[in-house]
């Protein structure tokens, strides 16, 4: 009896069939191992971003102790707050699973700047809710000096002025009680408050480029605040005083330390020159910039903080914002 044998198309179809469930076999598993791959990657991202994070918030910890070291009777670029730190390594305190021969960086750098060395926006306006034609003045002429638009100034005190929180106005219902009602809560939109030196693109005139032109000169601050005349630049220093950007940048060269030990000091280097009318001027500052940068492995994570640091005796300080970038 002969033994029993499949047709030759048969046994095509069943070889093709197998080889077909083989590869679809081996696809799920590559899928598998793939999506566990992934998975693991992300959870080591999320790790990544975590220790980032905490290594951010230290070193905002660490900015506001040396702001408390730091004399606040007087604010100038030699100050302890003003050390920048570069790039230290954190190898030895970030917990991570290593691999051998596997290079690993961890690092952290910042600095600090002076935030009232700046031109504070919030200054065009003043307690009244008017637009403080002093502070106008200086805009002007900061743009002016940075060779942009002055024209600027005035659409961006409107702008600020509309901004501002309107005042809340008493009124009595068809009861007789008195109900407090916000100016401009009636339904109809109003303009959002000025919270960073991006919020000026909303100003029509303002574009990128400017933007990034006036960012080393100006800045958003919570409240109004007198400029620094020890960190402020020759171009804010020019904008406030009737002195020449040139004449400024003399005064600077002069005195490398650019340390005025009170106001009186100041005015007596600036050669008869005067201080703006309706512009404050000082010699400490209560606002500072953090930048910080954190690298760790292939995670990188580049923030700002802005901290307050109040005028008691025990120098409190207390962070205003922290923005990743």
């Amino acid at each position: 009896m002969k033994p029993f044998m499949l047709p030759q198309r048969q046994r095509g179809v069943a070889i093709i069939t197998a080889l077909l469930l083989t590869a679809l076999a081996i696809t799920v598993v590559a899928s598998l191992f793939w999506q566990q791959q992934v998975q693991v990657r992300s959870m080591e991202n999320q790790r990544l971003r975590l220790q980032t994070q905490w290594a951010m918030r230290g070193m905002v910890d660490f900015a506001r102790f040396w702001l408390r070291q730091d004399n606040p009777a007087l604010t100038a670029v030699d100050g302890v707050w003003a050390t920048p730190i570069e790039e230290a390594r954190l190898d030895d305190y970030v917990d991570r699973e290593r691999v051998d021969t596997e290079k690993f960086d961890a690092t952290v750098s910042g600095r600090a700047l002076d935030a009232q060395g700046r031109f504070n926006i919030t200054n065009l306006v003043d307690m009244t809710g008017a637009p403080n034609p002093g502070q106008l003045q200086a805009y002007q002429r900061l743009l002016s000096n940075l060779q942009l638009d002055s024209g600027l100034a005035r659409a961006t005190a409107d702008a600020v002025v509309r901004a501002r929180p309107k005042p809340r106005s008493t009124d009595k219902g068809s009861d007789g009680k008195t109900a407090t009602v916000a100016a401009g809560s009636s339904g109809s939109s109003e303009p959002v408050a000025f919270m960073q030196i991006e919020d000026l693109m909303a100003i029509p005139g303002y574009t990128p480029q400017i933007i990034e032109k006036l960012r080393d000169f100006v800045i958003v601050l919570p409240e109004m605040t007198a400029v620094n005349v020890n960190t402020a630049s020759a171009e804010v220093l020019a904008a406030i005083t009737d002195m020449s950007v040139s004449e400024a940048s003399a005064l600077t060269l002069s005195n490398p330390r650019k340390k005025f030990v009170d106001l009186d000091n100041f005015k007596n280097n600036i050669n008869g020159k005067k201080v703006i009318g309706g512009v404050e001027a000082d010699v400490k500052s209560r606002y500072f910039l953090t930048v910080i940068r954190v690298r760790l492995d292939r995670a990188a994570l580049d923030a700002q903080a802005l901290i307050n640091r109040k005028t008691d005796p025990q120098r409190t300080t207390s962070l205003v914002w922290l923005r990743e970038n």
